[in-house]
């Protein structure tokens, strides 16, 4: 059996329609409602108005991501509980439209993070790029957070104070907008608002975080049990901490402890090559073949890196990540399991025509049909070489 071949999608407003999201190939739509603000309720009406959107055009709602969890929920302060109702409601009005699969992350204030959209590929095209010493400009001089400093090491400081002060007034702006882009079609952080963010983790331990998660799991996986969906957590990406923050979802050991204090058949993992693959540390094979058929979704991308810890987006058959090993090795898993894993080709470069339009970064058509056929084509092979 192969994986379900599906397609991020950002709603109405994506540049990339549905109609050419059907030429691609892909058969199934990644999407969420982002016009909700985090935290409040998916209504059932709202969950039906883009599932018929979406069948209109011929293809199927396959996995929701993200159902983005409230801040409060993280740090358990405020309404944190309220928020935690208000998910269960949401899972249950999208399990009622018949959608069973929900990715989500657990990344304090940040979201994905980048230092620059537009880094130059040597075929001319553009990739997403993370550059320690740039992060380390917006950290310490642009956002200006308190002992900043102690988070980078020295070769690190000495290169971004000289990085500072060859940037222009423009250029740091266009970094910070960067830093802080988030999700494409959400509301946009200022300065300000990130550092009043921040505030609220002082102090704040991975124990904490971890504690929280477990909490959040505790709370949910039994719905969702009960519904019969699929729960996907996705790594952090960058797979570190960043801005002071700590983050809990990188490494086998933080699967081992999610998976494990938490059972429960909902209760899953989003693999995503890309954000798992930016860490040395991180044997995706082995991490694949222990997490087993708690493999719910699959993203694929590649990246690579340098001695520095810094990392491009590269070809999806490129890079660190060996994507023929990781492949066969969630493909075993697939064997195992009674209905296909949705995967997509996560990210793509701006290359082409859509070198000349306005993209989502990292989500432009062309550069993820090139991934997507370059992926269908590498499971293809591995299928028939094995019987599948």
């Amino acid at each position: 059996m192969k994986f379900a071949q599906t397609w991020r999608w950002f709603g109405p407003g994506d540049p990339v329609s549905l109609r050419d999201v059907r030429q691609t190939g892909a058969t199934g739509i990644v999407t969420a409602l982002h016009q909700v603000p985090h935290g409040e309720v998916w209504t059932t009406d709202e969950i039906r108005k883009r599932k018929e959107m979406i069948e209109a055009a011929g293809l199927t709602w396959d996995v929701v991501e993200s159902v983005t969890i409230h801040e409060s929920i993280k740090t358990h302060t405020g309404d944190y509980r309220k928020y935690i109702g208000f998910y269960k409601d949401s899972l249950r009005n999208l399990a009622s439209e018949g959608i069973k699969i929900v990715t989500y992350n657990f990344m304090p204030v940040n979201d994905w993070t980048r230092t620059n959209l537009d880094y130059p590929m040597p075929d001319e095209s553009k990739a997403l790029y993370f550059n320690w010493v740039d992060l380390a400009v917006f950290d310490i001089y642009i956002l200006k957070r308190e002992n900043a400093s102690d988070s980078y090491p020295a070769d690190i400081l000495k290169e971004a104070e000289q990085r500072h002060a060859s940037y222009s007034k423009e250029q740091l702006e266009e970094l910070a907008g960067i830093v802080m882009f988030g999700i494409p079609g959400e509301k946009k952080s200022t300065v300000a608002e990130m550092r009043e963010k921040l505030k609220v983790y002082d102090g704040f331990s991975h124990a904490d975080l971890r504690g929280n998660l477990k909490s959040f799991l505790s709370e949910i996986v039994p719905v969702a049990d009960e519904l019969g969906m699929q729960l996907a957590i996705h790594p952090d990406d960058p797979p570190f901490d960043i801005l002071g923050l700590p983050r809990v979802v990188n490494k086998q050991a933080d699967y081992d402890y999610i998976l494990g204090e938490v059972p429960g058949a909902s209760n899953g993992v989003c693999f995503c090559t890309g954000s798992l693959g930016a860490s040395p540390q991180n044997d995706l094979v082995d991490m694949a073949r222990k997490i087993g058929d708690k493999v719910h979704f699959i993203h694929l991308r590649n990246v690579k890196k340098d001695a520095q810890g810094n990392f491009f987006e590269d070809d999806h058959l490129g890079g660190d990540v060996d994507m023929y090993a990781v492949m066969k090795e969630l493909l075993k898993i697939q064997q195992g399991k009674p209905a296909p894993i949705p995967f997509r080709p996560d990210h793509g470069h701006q290359m082409m025509d859509d070198l000349n339009k306005i993209t989502n970064p990292g989500y432009s058509a062309i550069g993820r049909m090139r991934g997507l056929a370059e992926l269908r084509g590498l499971e293809l092979g591995i299928c028939r070489e094995n019987g599948w």
